[in-house]
């Protein structure tokens, strides 16, 4: 199956040399292998992290230049992935996705992309100086969420616009829904144009057959994964992977080498050298063992009154043709409260934190660190506020029609880099926004920098503000201002 030996952990080795040789460090950080870190921390942490957390030196090599053991570790995980090429990032995937943007388009050149994206994609584009062309995803008025794009939506919007140079997809969604990528990647190279995939909820896709097919063995150019959501890499820790003669790996090199960092974390690194070991090899088993574990949550859940957890039921409804399991969607609006009423709940009375929540659902992320203990004492917290709110004449909030995509005055570099004024967000509509407007998580653009600002969208943001939803964006944190454009 893979060419190269999976076992290895060049760098993870490399570094455990340079602890066994006990080297007097007189280079940063000026901790000096915890030296001189302050005592409680290194108390509670232990020393070792220290011991590894290096810098650029001949035996531990450079990520911006890698020649021996980054660039090892990233052979092995480009066999184990099956791409031609594969970066690490400790910028996150939100580093990898600009670096993925900036590598296909530049100044002027069209991209098209969902509107659902996250927020790093706009950053990406802005970075780039590209054109953005929005496609609309498939919305779930049901649980109040989007699905995939379908491969119809992006060949009619390709269609229209012929002259376009990439064209972008999430796959599969923040709520682990996957589209029909396949298809998709097969009309997109009829116009001999790459297909990048923000693919930060798949890391793990490529090692069981019973989940979404992965970006790369789809057809995909090139893709970003957050290796920490699902498998074993630290906070902060994805890959990117190129796998086409579309795609100039050099100039992908080139454009991480602007964004990242010179002083890399050997640390973040070396956690993603044992994660792609441990996904090469172990990861169909523990994958496994997490669908199992995950499969038995959703059906309890759905025995709760209540509480509705979706599954297979929703696969061929449009923009929703493969589902991961790994994912559980815990949508609440029968009980007649919000999905931040139902996560507040959880997290202050039985200390449970889920991944996000939005007007209608909580989202818990799943994988090989989950255990039935965890699972049942999730299960039992919701049977427990099943019993305080269902039937108790609460209202069941409705579905709120996320606001039209608004016009693009300018592109959003221009937009971003402009002169702007700051003025009240009920005084705004008619202007061009400065900023930025979204939910947070996960991200999606209410409003991005080039757009007129609609009453619609004031509407909307004042409801999920009341309903106490995290929006953020605006330099006003309260979000009362917005800067438009002058």
């Amino acid at each position: 199956m893979y060419k190269l030996d999976q076992n290895e952990t060049p760098l993870f080795d490399v570094l455990k040399e340079y602890v066994d040789r006990e080297t007097i460090p007189f280079h940063v950080p000026g901790h000096k292998k915890g030296v001189g870190m302050d005592e409680e921390f290194k108390n509670f942490i232990g020393e070792n992290p220290f011991k590894i957390d290096v810098t650029v030196f001949k035996l531990v090599d450079s990520l911006h230049h890698p020649t021996g053991a980054i660039k090892k570790a990233q052979q092995l995980a480009a066999d184990a992935y099956g791409s031609d090429a594969a970066f690490f990032s400790i910028h996150g995937t939100s580093g990898a996705i600009q670096a993925m943007i900036m590598s296909v388009v530049k100044s002027g050149d069209k991209i098209i992309i969902p509107r659902n994206v996250h927020k790093s994609i706009t950053a990406g584009i802005i970075l780039s100086g590209a054109v953005p062309v929005y496609m609309q995803p498939e919305l779930d008025k049901k649980v109040g969420i989007a699905h995939g794009v379908t491969p119809e939506t992006v060949e009619k919007t390709l269609r229209k616009n012929p002259d376009a140079k990439a064209v972008l997809i999430i796959n599969p969604t923040y709520y682990g829904v996957a589209t029909d990528i396949k298809k998709i990647a097969e009309i997109v190279h009829k116009y001999d144009i790459p297909l990048i995939v923000d693919e930060a909820h798949g890391p793990h896709l490529g090692f069981n057959d019973k989940l979404p097919i992965s970006a790369i063995e789809a057809g995909a150019d090139i893709c970003a994964q957050s290796t920490h959501k699902m498998i074993g890499a630290l906070t902060q820790c994805s890959l990117l992977h190129v796998r086409s003669k579309r795609v100039d790996v050099h100039r992908v090199q080139q454009v991480l080498n602007l964004l990242q960092t010179t002083s890399p974390s050997y640390i973040l690194m070396a956690s993603l050298d044992c994660a792609r070991k441990q996904i090469a090899l172990h990861g169909g088993e523990l994958i496994d063992k997490t669908i199992e574990l995950l499969n038995y949550a959703r059906e309890e859940i759905n025995k709760i009154p209540g509480f509705y957890c979706f599954g297979e039921e929703i696969l061929n409804n449009p923009g929703a043709y493969a589902l991961d399991p790994t994912k559980l969607t815990v949508t609440c609006r029968d009980l007649g409260i919000t999905g931040y009423d139902l996560d507040m709940i959880l997290s202050n009375k039985y200390h449970i934190q889920m991944e996000l929540s939005d007007l209608y659902n909580v989202l818990a992320v799943g994988s090989f660190g989950d255990t039935m203990e965890s699972i049942d004492k999730l299960l039992s917290a919701l049977k427990e506020i099943s019993k305080d709110f269902y039937g108790k004449g609460n209202k069941k909030s409705n579905f709120i029609d996320i606001p039209s995509i608004p016009e693009q005055r300018q592109i959003p570099r221009e937009a971003f880099n402009s002169e702007k004024i700051c003025i009240p967000i009920k005084e705004s509509v008619g202007k061009i926004s400065g900023e930025f407007l979204m939910a947070y998580p996960p991200g999606i653009p209410i409003l991005c920098p080039g757009e007129i600002i609609t009453q619609e969208i004031i509407d909307y943001v004042e409801r999920l503000k009341i309903t106490g939803l995290y929006v953020q964006g605006t330099e006003d944190p309260e979000v009362n201002f917005i800067k438009v454009v002058k």
